[in-house]
């Protein structure tokens, strides 16, 4: 199972950062939930700011990418193995500091590769 940073999280069901949040955890993968307010999804508490974690095998996006910007350091400080740039989450920026820092960038989304069996 492949450890996975959601960034993006929100306590709201509707939103995708929720959503993947609960799926990565149906799946059995160890989901950490990371956003800009307190809560918990699905029994995981929402950790907030810049965390420190380690052992990150993914980071699923969540943020547009100017959301995106303030989490660069951080992002490649983890040292993921890969980052998932899911719809409208895209960043040629960020694409290329990751494959810079031997992180793979995938653009796809999430819940697909997890219903599809390809995460």
């Amino acid at each position: 199972m492949k450890k996975t940073l959601v960034l993006g999280a929100s306590t709201k069901t509707d939103r995708y950062g929720n959503i993947s949040t609960r799926r990565l955890k149906l799946y059995n993968h160890e989901v950490i939930p990371v956003g800009h307010r307190a809560g918990i999804i699905d029994g995981i508490d929402i950790l907030l700011g810049k965390p420190d974690v380690d052992g990150i095998d993914t980071i699923t996006l969540y943020l547009n990418p100017k959301r995106q910007v303030e989490f660069y350091d951080y992002i490649i400080g983890l040292k993921p193995k890969r980052i998932i740039f899911n719809p409208g989450t895209e960043n040629p920026e960020l694409v290329k500091l990751a494959n810079e820092n031997g992180i793979k960038a995938e653009i796809a989304c999430t819940l697909v590769l997890l219903s599809t069996g390809q995460y």
